[in-house]
């Protein structure tokens, strides 16, 4: 059996442009491509943080060191310049590798430069659960 495990992530970056009459997709600077181990025309999940938009799409090269995050075509309509969104990729493996598998995970400032990368998500539990 084969799992759909997320690969990796730019958590928190800010969209710097929208351009409704380009031909769609997610233009990422080279560099935080390399970062969050994307390639050309890789498939994405797209979820914005201020209005709560999802969308999948595919990533193309922005300039190496610009910071540039920009929706293009029709997902320019699903965010705003600051918006703050998740961009996630995701692979399929084997169940065993699954299980141990560790992703990494790219967390940008407000100017998108890269903070820090790790290889894991930790629960977010601050408030308390009511029943």
């Amino acid at each position: 059996m084969n799992r759909v495990m997320f690969k990796s992530k730019i958590h928190r970056a800010r969209i710097t442009q929208a351009d409704l009459y380009y031909e769609g997709s997610l233009t990422i600077d080279e560099e935080l491509m390399e970062a969050a181990d994307l390639i050309a025309y890789e498939k994405v999940s797209v979820v914005n943080i201020n209005n709560g938009e999802r969308f999948e799409t595919y990533v193309i090269p922005g300039t190496r060191g610009s910071r540039d995050i920009c929706l293009n075509g029709a997902a320019a309509r699903k965010g705003h310049v600051d918006d703050e969104i998740i961009i996630i990729s995701y692979t399929t493996m084997p169940d065993d590798e699954a299980r141990t598998y560790q992703p990494t995970v790219v967390l940008v400032d407000k100017n998108n430069d890269p903070v820090s990368t790790s290889s894991s998500v930790e629960a977010y539990t601050h408030l308390p659960r009511h029943n």
